[in-house]
């Protein structure tokens, strides 16, 4: 799993996209530049997917000293929010790429597009079609059966450009008529079978008001939007390889000096995981989250949300690469990154999220102690806290038994543990809750001789145990959240199913009251936490100064590490 340096990074482990822009340059194309593009719709937040993609784009330019702009492609302004505009950016900052000053909209260019299409109709390049949407998929033909020519294919050029600009002037109703090319309808790609330029849509853009009421088609403004911005290389997921004929026809039929290459890569797909924005949106809509930017979601914000840190999911688009073929990264594979990530940033604390509570008996009352604790083991800088002890503690729960298993090390009747970082101690025994039946109180003997970990006589334990100082505790909420999805595969669904129907009815369990060390009243934001054996948690937007929420990032059980262990160990077999 070792990842190499940049500078251990050689010409053999370039990616094949990289190897496409230095060929272009040994050629002397493009005057040595090397300009790429990330163009989202503001129609929803970005997720690891959009990261994938940011990550290359940006990454590209990085690698050749060149620019990447950022380009919102607003063609279709029913669906986009300011909202969604402004989170993109902000996604994009914190991964930690910049665009400088190329920050770019679709939309700019209108006024080019409608030159364009002005002078494809002039060269008789394309018409304006009144059937139905339903009548051009009828004619559309199928990937085996050409299609039929619409019957206003042959309109005069005359005719197309006064149609034209009484779809412009808004003359005519939404769906009454399209702007189409006239390529060929039997053509084998069926994105070629003169596809719409252009539709009517009465709507409101929040950069351009009311100025248009007809909007370009994706497949036509975006060449001509990369072209105008003279990008080089135009990267694509692999969905758009069948859209390449028709990026490529737009460009070579127009009076336009820069044609940009469009090449192609298997998007990022995820067990466990839903990557479509339609889908994220139903699950906002529909309430199965809290929104965009909830823990349990896929979406950049989320990830941020719930602990992830950029420079892991960097590392993870990184060690996945790009590649030709689509396929399924195990999500087990991102969680390792950060777990990596986060083993050498994030400050260790106690916390009990089910506590018991214990009082060590000939512990004096009243006294209180204080003992070192290293902030991370990993890393030498981060210093060290002081944590508090007394008479009365919290422990979890889980680490008392009243009568402990075959090979249980913890608390139990006349067994010893050490408390981390303090002392050793027995327990003497232990109440019950009269009605419920519950443990609630243990009762225990410390050894004065064992502070700090060590004992006159040498005995070890095995057992040890993270605790809380009950009279120093800080109260805080815990939100333990597990996958969205109980399905690998969400979408695999019988025939009339949903995907909802692969919800993790238990994807999120709240821990009230649970009880944290002193140090972490002043939890910053941001700031990744290891509770000692429990898991990664950082500090929730909700909290406030009187109610602390902590998420919890990812467990401390690394299940990809584990296999791939197992897989290393039957190869040296």
């Amino acid at each position: 799993m070792a990842e190499n340096t940049p500078e251990e990074k050689t010409e053999k482990s370039k990616d094949f996209i990289r190897n496409i822009i230095d060929t272009d340059l040994a050629a002397g194309k493009n005057e040595g530049r090397v300009e790429t593009r990330f163009p989202p719709e503001p129609n929803g937040y970005l997720h690891i997917g959009h990261a994938k993609s940011i990550c290359l784009n940006f990454g590209i330019a990085a690698d050749y000293k060149g620019v990447c702009h950022l380009r919102f492609d607003d063609t279709n302004p029913e669906k986009e929010e300011q909202e969604y505009v402004d989170s993109i950016q902000q996604d994009v900052k914190w991964l930690g790429f910049d665009w400088g000053k190329h920050l770019y909209y679709a939309s700019d260019y209108y006024d080019k597009c409608y030159e364009y299409a002005l002078e494809l109709i002039n060269k008789g390049l394309a018409y304006v079609c009144d059937l139905s949407p339903d009548e051009v998929r009828e004619h559309r033909g199928t990937p085996t059966a050409p299609g039929k020519n619409s019957p206003y294919r042959n309109r005069s050029v005359k005719e197309n450009l006064e149609l034209f600009e009484k779809m412009r002037s808004g003359e005519f109703p939404e769906g009454k008529c399209l702007l189409r090319a006239k390529i060929d309808m039997a053509h084998p790609n069926i994105n070629m079978r003169d596809p719409a330029l252009y539709r009517i849509k009465k709507v409101r853009h929040d950069r351009t008001g009311d100025k248009w009421c007809i909007y370009p088609m994706y497949d036509y403004a975006h060449p001509i939007s990369d072209a105008l911005e003279n990008i080089t290389h135009s990267i694509c997921t692999l969905e758009f390889e069948d859209h390449r004929p028709l990026y490529d026809w737009v460009l070579d039929n127009i009076s336009i000096k820069a044609h940009p290459r469009q090449v192609e890569f298997a998007r990022l797909n995820m067990t466990y995981t839903v990557l479509s924005k339609r889908k994220l949106l139903q699950l906002v809509n529909d309430g199965n989250v809290s929104g965009w930017d909830d823990p349990r979601m896929p979406t950049i914000s989320g990830l941020r949300r719930r602990g992830y840190t950029a420079e892991a999911i960097r590392n993870f688009c990184d060690r996945i690469g790009v590649d030709k073929t689509n396929s399924t990264i195990d999500v087990a594979l991102l969680e390792y990154f950060i777990r990596e990530d986060l083993n050498k940033k994030a400050l260790r604390a106690m916390a009990v999220l089910r506590p018991l509570k214990v009082v060590i008996d000939n512990y004096p009352e009243g006294r209180v102690e204080e003992f070192d604790a290293e902030n991370n083991p990993e890393d030498p800088a981060a210093g060290s806290r002081k944590v508090l002890f007394s008479r009365e503690l919290y422990i979890e729960q889980e680490d008392f038994k009243e009568v402990p298993p075959k090979g249980y090390f913890r608390l139990s009747p006349g067994a010893e543990v050490r408390l981390k970082h303090a002392y050793y101690i027995t327990c003497t025994g232990f109440k019950k809750d009269e009605k419920t039946g519950e443990i609630n109180e243990v009762h225990c003997q410390y050894d004065p001789q064992s502070r700090g970990g060590g004992t006159p006589d040498n005995r070890k334990v095995k057992g040890t145990l993270h605790w809380v100082s009950a009279a120093h505790a800080v109260d805080a909420d815990a939100r333990l959240y597990e996958r969205l999805f109980n399905s690998e595969n969400p979408d695999n669904v019988p025939e009339g199913g949903d995907f909802k129907d692969n919800l993790n009815a238990n994807s999120l369990e709240l821990l009230k009251n649970c009880k944290l060390e002193k140090s972490l009243a002043e939890a910053k934001p941001g700031q990744p936490y290891q509770f000692l054996r429990n898991a990664y948690f950082c500090l929730d937007r909700d909290s406030s100064a009187g109610k602390l929420v902590f998420n919890r990032t990812v467990t401390l059980r690394d299940s990809w590490a584990k296999m791939e262990n197992k897989s290393a160990k039957g190869k040296d077999r």
